[in-house]
């Protein structure tokens, strides 16, 4: 069962903690200093659209990328009622094609930590270049290898009135990977379904993905602490980077 195939009817309740508001807040304030006013957006990994919708609200026209056809199904439906609809897209980032360049690219909440595979990783960022602009920015965020690790052994619960989550994390240092099995609960009427997934996610270091910036084309990397402007502190457990293709024309 792939990732996200079971959870996806359900992410938005038991993901309703998380501040997209606050996200997006911060890719504005990267932007406001760079001097930049994007007016095409790619959301890479767009999940149930919760970022490109608040995008799309701002005026921007945005493309929503991702490889889960039941996750994009979630996020056509949440952002049908807005004038300026994003456009959603069912791709793999390390095959990434747009029909046309963007000025801006972002990727929340860990996405790029879930391709295993650094190859892949390296792959995704350069498509990543090649869909923007010249003078655009990519802006993405990876969990910490300290975060990570420490979530070996931990046993975590999310409920709400109709859904009922469990996983567990594991860390193998051998392959640099945290998994996490997750059992969920969903009712259905008055019966309860059960179904299990598997999530992974690969502990990139800081280095490794300015390296892979750097390879890809990237230039002006800049790397941020947790939704602040200042560099990542000791014991950071999520860090956001920006990077940009050239300069505008």
């Amino acid at each position: 069962m792939g990732a996200y195939e079971n959870l996806a009817a359900s992410y938005d309740r038991l993901t309703n903690d998380v501040d997209y508001e606050a996200t997006v807040a911060f890719y504005n304030t990267i932007l406001a200093r760079e001097g930049l006013h994007p007016r095409t957006a790619a959301d890479l990994a767009c999940g149930t659209g919760s970022v490109s919708r608040i995008l799309a609200r701002q005026g921007l026209q945005v493309t929503g990328v991702d490889m889960s056809e039941e996750m994009l199904t979630v996020a056509w439906d949440k952002c049908a009622d807005l004038e300026n609809p994003p456009r959603f897209v069912c791709q793999r980032l390390e095959k990434l094609r747009l029909p046309r360049g963007v000025d801006l690219a972002v990727c929340a909440l860990d996405s790029l930590d879930y391709i295993t595979n650094p190859h892949d990783c390296a792959q995704a960022i350069a498509r990543a270049y090649r869909a923007l602009n010249p003078g655009g920015i990519f802006i993405f965020d990876v969990n910490t290898p300290e975060k990570l690790r420490a979530m070996d052994g931990q046993v975590f619960l999310d409920e709400d009135d109709d859904v009922y989550c469990v996983w567990r994390g594991e860390f193998d240092e051998q392959t640099n990977i945290c998994s996490y099995g997750m059992d969920l609960f969903q009712r259905r009427g008055k019966v309860w379904e059960r179904s299990f997934e598997e999530h992974r996610e690969y502990a990139y270091s800081q280095a490794q993905l300015t390296d892979y910036l750097k390879a890809a084309g990237f230039t002006r990397i800049r790397v941020y602490g947790d939704r602040t402007l200042e560099a990542p502190g000791e014991g950071e457990q999520r860090i956001y980077f920006s990077a940009r293709k050239g300069m505008w024309k």
